[in-house]
């Protein structure tokens, strides 16, 4: 398949594409016509824009051949000072070094262990949605959804709570940095004040008692030939597991409230059978993935699908289109809390397969068991507000009314 112009107006890599109405239509389309989709970029090079469920699999559990850590995971290229500072993220390491790392981690954040928060969430939970009726007329994004990933991930990481506005700020700029709004005359590099305390945080833990909680473990973990962690490392890890706690998850469940008051019978669903919220949430999941894609970079020549791949390549697996590819997902443009089995790939797969996942999954669960349980009414007031981004799948505003 040669590499030629995208047709129309479709720009995966504009951030204005996705303000639009046509995404989810044009993704169905190019699925049937187009599944390995060769976009162009101003500026840079292009990038194979991968589409159907199945290439995305493929894609995803083959890290030989499409590496994380070549390239990075964002479509636009950076410079060599941004890009080292990413591949101290877990997200953008290859194997062996990201098993290595993440070994020590993935039982600290296994169901078994994350279920023990539960009582301990439902409790922030609680707090929240009382101020937040007290309030009556909310922002979902920032009176519900927000507050909760940043307090559990300051505990999980045992950060004082004091600076808890401060980090969610920094991870709301990194990720939306494309939408002037979200930015908000931010001064200075959001990425960079966040390594910058988390090098800091490393080395105030050093000099003080032993703690119990994941600064700690990875502070005294063991890698690769003996290697521990220096502040530098830790200040990258610290980048990814506060950010994608932090934003990620406040994405998924302001999305999701707006999808279930979009449909008052899938609510009325849930409702009736809070048993059905688990169920919900994985639609959720799927519907809405909190981001869009992640971009890999082709390490040799390869075929994926009919289309030639080369070394070197940009390649970039859209969640957003593979989550509704009607190949795996019947009716797929339908929400329906009650689909089963519902295999979407918004945690990725593979080796990538996101380490918080269960922790996401039980704070949006209890999140939304406790929302509806407190308020018998829930008014939109208003038109949600899209971020506008070509990475991040979300709103910036949901503005509703909670009715006791």
């Amino acid at each position: 398949m040669s590499r030629g112009l995208a047709p129309g107006p479709v720009d995966l890599a504009d951030p204005d594409w996705f303000l639009g109405d046509a995404v989810h239509e044009t993704f169905a389309e190019l699925r049937r016509t187009d599944p390995v989709h060769w976009q162009p970029m101003d500026g840079e090079p292009g990038y194979w824009a991968v589409l159907r469920y199945a290439d995305a699999v493929e894609v995803a559990r083959h890290p030989e051949v499409y590496s994380s850590w070549r390239g990075g995971i964002m479509i636009e290229d950076v410079d060599e000072e941004r890009l080292a500072l990413t591949r101290r993220m877990l997200l953008v390491m290859d194997a062996p070094q990201h098993t290595a790392y993440r070994q020590p981690l993935a039982p600290h954040f296994g169901a078994r262990v994350v279920g023990r928060m539960e009582e301990q969430i439902r409790g922030r939970c609680r707090a929240i949605l009382d101020a937040a009726g007290e309030q009556g007329d909310v922002d979902v994004c920032r009176d519900v959804a927000g507050p909760l990933p940043a307090q559990v991930m300051g505990e999980i990481m045992g950060l004082p709570p004091e600076d808890t506005a401060r980090i969610r700020r920094w991870a709301e700029v990194q990720l939306g940095g494309q939408d002037g709004e979200v930015v908000g005359g931010y001064d200075g590099n959001a990425m960079l004040d966040m390594v910058t305390y988390g090098m800091e945080l490393a080395a105030s833990r050093r000099a003080a008692p032993p703690r119990e909680d994941v600064t700690a473990l990875l502070l005294e973990s063991t890698f690769e030939d003996g290697h521990r962690m220096d502040d530098a490392e830790f200040g990258g890890f610290f980048v990814q597991l506060v950010t994608a706690g932090n934003d990620t998850t406040k994405t998924l469940v302001s999305s999701g409230v707006y999808e279930l008051l979009r449909r008052p019978d899938q609510l009325r669903l849930l409702r009736d059978d809070p048993s059905l919220i688990p169920g919900a949430v994985e639609e959720m999941l799927r519907f809405c993935n909190p981001v869009h894609y992640q971009r890999r970079t082709a390490l040799i020549d390869t075929t994926l699908g009919a289309t030639r791949v080369q070394a070197g390549d940009k390649v970039a697996i859209y969640y957003t289109s593979a989550n509704r590819d009607d190949d795996v997902f019947p009716d797929a443009q339908s929400f329906d809390v009650r689909r089963m089995p519902n295999q979407h790939l918004s945690f990725g797969i593979g080796a990538h397969f996101c380490l918080g996942a269960q922790l996401a999954r039980l704070e949006a669960r209890v999140l939304f068991e406790e929302l509806l349980a407190t308020f018998p009414t829930i008014e939109l007031t208003g038109d949600p507000v899209r971020i506008r981004s070509n990475f991040i799948n979300g709103y910036k505003r949901v503005p509703v009314r909670l009715g006791r």
